[in-house]
């Protein structure tokens, strides 16, 4: 097989520093590609904590003024990654959030800083790094949604490109004011280009000049090009329905192992199922809840906001506490909700229990002791806390949408198609669907037998990149033959 070479375009990647399921992708794809021939480098922005990664990097590219101040690019490999980083003090030489400043707002460069980030990995994709020319350049989210529009505006040779869409909801809107800023020519700023309503869009430059669109979910590829799912985005996919695909994510089941996994109380495996109750009793000493082997635990790994669904989740309380169904959820988001989950967690200590924050760690510890993990998203593009949780035994209760309606198998579904069932989904999603769920998900758990099968069937399930990193090679692939 041909080895393709590919640069990968993205904010952020696990493990050196993460805000969400993109970072997850972005640092598991990678190395799930070389089985199948790809040899990936991945541009990064140089924060504090990438640098820090690459304390040892050699630097390639060096240039005195880039989108106002001094640039270099680093090359250097972290953790089996093998990365090149945007050093640029002036734009990410900033702790904390890489797209949030101390104040709790956007920072107000940020499309200058990302523009960059796009400038450079066009420049890069025309060869600027002679050791490495990539034939393919991937574009992850709208942070790096400019790549595309970079090399088509170049009008120079370039390499094939794609663009994948995590979540459709961000879409990284500024000014048109910024255009030249942006390091684009007059003409891009038409509807037929980089202009949305009035602002210039990065992700719908990605998506109206990549070669080939993906996202991350069957399902979601066909909700993003209804009106109504396409957030004003619909009509441009319809267009380009031959490019988009949908390509389910995978995790990485060696981070994600309730057999050898580091931060959990004692580990367990499909075929060894009992010692799993020990995580159970340390996630509610953890989480100050009853002691109480026979409760279903419910467990949240979330951010706290509408389109995950979690204020659905709060109408449900009294559910909740009717059906003696404990509650620990770890997550972040929405102040409104998050002081609303605190206040019933305070007047129901013992029943509900709330962290608000993220601790990865934690979040291991309450995919192996939870009994069930809620998933009670609007919208969710793929989701992969309900692929851990199918690894780790808890079952997921799971709204009926994207790749949530693609990687869970409901106990009806698979009575009719002969599939092995691996969860609780409900449609629509709506606080009275979600309560009907969470009955149902405690009347199963109390059929131990038929619990057990469901837990199963989740751990037996493929969660892994290995098929889905195969379908990106063959995409590659692809593209490249048309490009040659």
């Amino acid at each position: 097989m041909t080895p393709i070479r590919v640069l990968a375009v993205a904010s952020e990647i696990y493990p050196i520093v993460k805000t969400g399921g993109l970072a997850d992708v972005a640092g598991a794809l990678p190395a799930a590609l070389r089985e199948h021939d790809v040899a990936t480098r991945t541009l990064v922005p140089g924060y504090p904590s990438v640098l820090n990664a690459l304390a040892s990097a050699e630097t390639l590219l060096d240039w005195q003024e880039f989108y106002g101040g001094p640039v270099r690019v680093l090359g250097g490999s972290h953790d089996g990654l093998d990365l090149y980083a945007l050093d640029a003090p002036h734009l990410f030489a900033r702790p904390g959030n890489p797209y949030v400043g101390p104040d709790g707002h956007d920072w107000p460069d940020n499309g200058i800083r990302f523009a960059a980030l796009a400038r450079i990995a066009a420049e890069i994709g025309q060869g600027a790094i002679p050791s490495f020319v990539p034939e393919v350049v991937h574009a992850h989210d709208w942070q790096a949604g400019l790549v595309p529009a970079h090399l088509h505006y170049s009008n120079l040779p370039r390499p094939g490109t794609v663009m994948t869409v995590h979540n459709l909801a961000y879409q990284g809107q500024f000014s048109p004011d910024m255009l030249a800023s942006f390091g684009l020519p007059d003409e891009s700023y038409a509807v037929g280009g980089v202009e949305y309503y009035g602002t210039i869009s990065f992700l719908k430059a990605g998506l109206q000049f990549a070669d080939r669109i993906t996202t991350v979910s069957p399902t979601y590829a066909q909700e993003i090009q209804s009106d109504e799912g396409g957030m004003g985005l619909g009509g441009l996919l319809r267009e380009r329905s031959d490019v988009l695909s949908g390509i389910l994510n995978g995790i990485d089941i060696a981070v994600w192992n309730p057999a050898t996994d580091p931060d959990i109380a004692a580990r367990f495996s499909a075929e060894q199922l009992v010692p799993r109750a020990a995580n159970k009793a340390e996630l509610q000493q953890r989480f100050g809840l009853d002691p109480a082997a026979d409760a279903l635990l419910l467990g949240v790994i979330s951010r706290l906001s509408w389109q995950k669904g979690l204020d659905l989740l709060l109408d449900n309380v009294p559910t909740l506490l009717g059906e003696g169904i404990q509650l620990a959820l770890l997550g972040s988001g929405d102040r409104d909700l998050q002081d609303r989950y605190q206040a019933l967690a305070d007047a129901n200590p013992g029943r509900i229990s709330v962290k608000i924050g993220y601790d990865e760690a934690l979040a291991h510890l309450i995919q192996a002791g939870s009994d069930a993990l809620a998933v009670p998203s609007r919208f969710e593009p793929c989701g992969l806390t309900q692929l851990c949780a199918l690894r780790y035994g808890a079952v997921p209760v799971v709204a009926d949408v994207g790749g949530l309606a693609d990687t869970v198998l409901d106990v009806g579904e698979a009575a009719v198609t002969g599939g092995e069932a691996t969860g609780v989904k409900f449609a629509p999603v709506t606080s009275e669907a979600l309560a009907h769920a969470l009955r149902k998900a405690n009347l199963l758990f109390n059929d131990k037998v038929t619990w057990r099968r469901l837990q199963h069937g989740g751990m037996t399930s493929d969660v892994s990149w290995h098929n889905r990193a195969g379908q990106y090679a063959a995409l590659y692939r692809e593209l490249v033959a048309t490009r040659r």
